[in-house]
């Protein structure tokens, strides 16, 4: 049986995201607290310099088959990413040492302007708890970053369920 491949913001762990070296006015939280694809005239900048280090938690485990990110300013948009997994926490130390960098993907500027879906190495990606986005260069080699939308595609995992929602059923 195929799975259907759905947006995995609906899983989001709010409360454990975080991004280092985002502008105080233009965060991660503002582009993906809706739990779907970003329209608005939100968007994710980084403050000192081009590189971004994205962490993004699950309230389940998933299956992680592609990503897309957009940006209305070409030139500011992701090039350079590489994708990190089940980490609890990072920096940039840490995303430097390619023996944990799970697949490096080098995005055209077709891929930023359209929010083109990116296929990932499925089977790297088979049960994820968070996924962890670096942010190497941009397009343009700009001093700062932008992304409009981030969209994650994946399955979540049977028998995983997010369970707080459950209530006792009373003995008849």
């Amino acid at each position: 049986m195929a799975e259907t491949e759905v947006s995995l913001l609906e899983q989001l762990d709010l409360s454990q995201l975080t991004c280092l070296n985002e502008a105080q006015e233009h965060t991660l939280k503002s582009i993906v607290a809706d739990k779907k694809k970003n329209t608005g005239s939100a968007y994710l900048l980084s403050d000192a310099d081009e590189q971004l280090l994205l962490s993004i938690p699950f309230s389940q485990t998933v299956k992680v088959r592609a990503i897309a990110l957009q940006t209305s300013n070409v030139a500011q948009g992701p090039r350079k990413i590489r994708l990190i997994i089940n980490r609890p926490s990072l920096s940039f130390d840490d995303v430097e040492d390619e023996a944990s960098v799970v697949q490096e993907i080098d995005l055209s500027e077709e891929d930023v302007r359209e929010g083109r879906k990116v296929p990932l190495r499925f089977v790297r990606f088979q049960s994820v708890n968070s996924l962890h986005i670096f942010v190497v260069s941009n397009q343009g080699g700009e001093d700062e970053t932008r992304i409009d939308s981030i969209e994650v595609f994946g399955t979540p995992l049977m028998g995983t369920r997010d369970v707080s929602g459950l209530r006792k059923v009373e003995d008849e």
